[in-house]
């Protein structure tokens, strides 16, 4: 046969390769099966099998014991079945084992290319095997060429692709540098298994701390969110099962050891470890830090945050460029608007004197109303007269007149406003500067 030492080959290839033996077993009484089709046509009934004992693949042809032959490929005399098994009967089915040095180079070279094709699917789902269990990992590579700003790595069984939107910007690599990477993405291509690689994926920090911090892989540190500009800042929040352990100080380790170890890993990313806490506002303290807080105003419906920091703090609350702010809203999960204590202040002021100049409210009338929560004309016009009448001195009647005055203050302050923007020259308009993720204004701190 073209192949000698059957039982060495596939021990090698198997240990070589990473194939299960008994793909490649199968694949080769396929690839016999199907040269000795080619050899002897479609019609004979042919059985393949692979005798672990000898290390050979056995070739047997089946033939119908029948008193007339009318298909000799398929078909034998009872005389000459009986001679092959003095116990036949009619209508048994005899094997005879083929001499598989018979069916010639070209179906030799068919069984040849049947194999290597087998091979190349087997190593490819084994390939896909070993690392589809890896996903969510981080693995060590070495770049081996460029591909259209793509980093292909070699993962040694395979290669993994870095696309250019999982690179950090700044970070340059050149062919033969080592690199790390977290397994995105492990993909079952036609031409073989693809691995998606990345170096921006907000669960590539969390891994490498993962390796860092004992505590984290133990179960003791839970890390409950990150949010990451790559290559620039990044914040995560942690909280401790454990009252004995400081989730931060575990993360920060000695001397800041190992925080330092991921930020030598991500380049210079800044990391700002925040502890996770069940209440939103302080939580939203804490990742608002180093900026000191005085006052958080919630609105649950709209997963909305207003603080107010001093006037010092402005900058830093809301950090270069508005990342810091956009960062912490990204952490919490909570859409957050920054604002000085002299800008809520003086809001505060504007909202007081419109409930002032509203006719038949007076000021012992504005300050219930102020007590009660309804800081302006426009909340009192957005509000309901089940709101309202829970006021005291406050009846229904008295309640849906404060509500309907509200709204013809607010639709005559509306249009009042709408004459003034369009009597005002392109050039004049001033763009407004807001502190809320979106829109962030830039400033140095």
């Amino acid at each position: 046969m073209f192949i000698t030492d059957i039982k060495r080959v596939i021990e090698q290839v198997s240990r070589d390769k990473g194939i299960n033996r008994e793909v490649l077993i199968k694949a080769l009484e396929e690839a016999l099966e199907s040269a000795a089709r080619k050899k002897f046509g479609t019609k004979v009934d042919i059985e393949v099998q692979y005798n672990d004992a000898t290390g050979e693949i056995e070739v047997f042809q089946f033939k119908d014991v029948t008193e007339e032959i009318t298909e000799p490929d398929i078909q034998i005399s009872f005389e000459e079945g009986r001679k092959l098994d003095p116990e036949c009967e009619f209508g048994d089915s005899i094997g005879t084992k083929m001499d598989t040095s018979t069916f010639g180079r070209i179906a030799a070279q068919s069984a040849k290319q049947v194999i290597i094709q087998k091979m190349k699917d087997a190593e490819r789902d084994a390939v896909y095997s070993s690392f589809i269990g890896r996903k969510g990992e981080i693995i060590n590579g070495i770049v081996q060429r460029f591909d259209r700003n793509n980093i292909i790595v070699n993962l040694g069984q395979t290669e993994g692709i870095l696309p250019t939107r999982e690179q950090v910007s700044k970070e340059s690599y050149r062919r033969g540098d080592r690199i790390r990477a977290y397994i995105m993405d492990v993909l079952h291509e036609t031409r073989g298994p693809q691995i998606i690689l990345s170096r921006t994926h907000p669960d590539f920090l969390t891994c490498l701390f993962k390796t860092e911090v004992p505590e984290i892989s133990e179960g003791i540190v839970t890390i409950m969110g990150v949010a990451r500009e790559p290559g620039i800042r990044a914040k995560f929040s942690v909280t401790s099962n454990d009252s004995d352990i400081d989730p931060v100080g575990a993360c920060v380790g000695m001397k800041g050891s190992r925080v330092q170890n991921v930020v030598q890993e991500l380049r210079g990313e800044k990391i700002d470890i925040i502890s996770w806490h069940i209440d939103p506002a302080k939580f939203v303290c804490n990742a608002l830090a180093p900026a000191e807080i005085s006052r958080v105003i919630i609105d649950e419906e709209n997963l909305s945050m207003e603080v107010i920091v001093p006037d010092e703090f402005l900058s830093i609350a809301i950090g270069k460029k508005g990342q810091n702010v956009r960062l912490a809203s990204k952490l919490t999960k909570w859409h957050l608007d920054v604002i000085s204590e002299t800008r809520y202040s003086e809001a505060m002021q504007d909202g007081y004197n419109s409930l002032v100049s509203l006719p038949g409210i007076g000021i012992s009338m504005a300050d219930a109303l102020y007590e009660k929560g309804f800081f302006s004309a426009e909340e009192l016009g957005n509000s309901s007269v089940e709101d309202l009448i829970q006021i005291r001195g406050i009846a229904e009647e008295k309640a849906i007149q404060l509500v309907e005055t509200a709204k013809k203050y607010m639709a005559s302050t509306d249009k009042i406003d709408e004459i003034s923007n369009e009597a005002l020259p392109d050039d004049e308009d001033t763009p407004d500067h807001s502190s809320s993720p979106d829109n962030a204004v830039e400033d140095d701190g």
